[in-house]
């Protein structure tokens, strides 16, 4: 089964080439997002890095990440569109974060493309 957040994910690419420098003097952190297809599934990892260089996105572990965000893809995708706050899923537990706090705190929702197609 397929995630919708890997689409997501994909789409970060072309926002790297414009805005990762940006990003990067901004943030200076690497992610890593524990995506489950459903709870209790076996996550599959994708990694951004806003630490280095203009940025980049990988699928599975790369580096060590500063902090690492667990949710399901559903719960992802809401975020994403701005329909789920983070601080409210982060609260409900729908988002499990491990690592440095503030780091989490600077990977905001409007980082993550905006895709009504998902």
């Amino acid at each position: 089964m397929a995630l919708k957040s890997e689409k997501l994910f994909n789409e970060m690419a072309p926002i790297l080439q414009t805005t990762g420098a940006d990003l990067v003097k901004k943030i200076g952190a690497i992610y890593h997002f524990e995506i489950l297809a459903a709870p209790g599934a076996e996550p599959v990892v994708f990694t951004i890095d806003l630490k280095n260089g203009n940025g980049s996105f990988a699928k599975g572990r790369v580096g060590t990440a500063d902090a690492t965000f667990t949710m399901t893809d559903d719960d992802l995708i809401a975020v994403a569109q701005g329909k789920l706050n983070p601080q409210v899923a982060f609260m409900q537990g729908k988002m499990k974060i491990k690592g440095n706090m503030a780091k989490a705190s600077k990977f905001t929702p409007d980082i993550l493309p905006k895709s009504p197609k998902l």
